[in-house]
């Protein structure tokens, strides 16, 4: 967690000066080659050559600053239809939304939770799952996905 914060401190002011939104980050660790994404918005959507351009920057903050000892794979994207959740103000935004979370460690017995999200209350997430509501606290968070709704 602490290497997420690190990394969101030094990546989102680069992206932000470029015109984009810093939706937010997933540093992987996988043995020898861990992967960086990070999630970039913009209220016209994002293409290719957004996430080209944002990557050559962030390359070469990442190449001077260094902050990541072992090789890894930097990949730039868009939030996409699933888009992750990671903050607070993105859960409020996404509130009567269908998600998917899993939790660091077990609440109530369970990891995995998928219902909808009804909004946040102080540092707590609120989901209603089979008429059951849930607090979730962010910080017991691992990973929160919006489930895309298609239309007829």
């Amino acid at each position: 967690m602490a290497k997420d914060a690190q990394l969101k401190e030094l990546l989102a002011p680069v992206v932000e000066s470029m015109g984009f939104t810093f939706w937010g980050l997933e540093f992987i660790p996988q043995g020898k080659r861990s992967m960086l994404r990070v999630f970039i918005d913009h209220p016209d959507g994002i293409n290719v050559d957004h996430c080209a351009e944002v990557s050559r920057q962030l390359s070469a903050v990442l190449d001077v600053e260094d902050p990541i000892t072992q090789e890894y794979t930097l990949e730039v994207s868009s939030p996409g239809m699933d888009r992750p959740l990671f903050t607070l103000e993105q859960f409020s935004q996404y509130a009567n939304h269908i998600v998917e979370l899993r939790l660091r460690m077990p609440f109530e017995g369970r990891r995995k939770f998928k219902g909808q999200l009804i909004g946040v209350e102080q540092e707590d997430v609120v989901l209603v799952v089979d008429e059951h509501e849930y607090l979730l606290p962010v910080e017991l968070i691992e990973k929160a996905n919006v489930v895309p709704q298609f239309k007829d």
